[in-house]
């Protein structure tokens, strides 16, 4: 997942990559789930994700990225 902010939520990353439905679920859904954040088991949605952090879930496996900005 590239970023073009300093950071991204738990909760925003889990939204955009369509593994919950809407942000009102996130929480329980964390609390359920084993989602793991630099292979720790991660339950706060509010959780900031810099670039370099990696998130599991499941079959998802992604690693946060600073996306290149290009100056005009």
């Amino acid at each position: 997942m590239k970023i073009t902010t300093p950071y991204i939520t738990l909760q925003q990353l889990l939204k955009l990559e369509g593994i919950v439905s809407s942000g009102g679920i996130v929480k329980a859904f964390l609390l359920e789930e084993k989602v793991y954040v630099n292979q720790e088991r991660e339950t706060r949605r509010g959780r900031k994700l810099y670039p370099g952090d990696h998130v599991t879930y499941d079959e998802y496996d992604l690693w946060i990225e600073a996306e290149e900005q290009h100056e005009s």
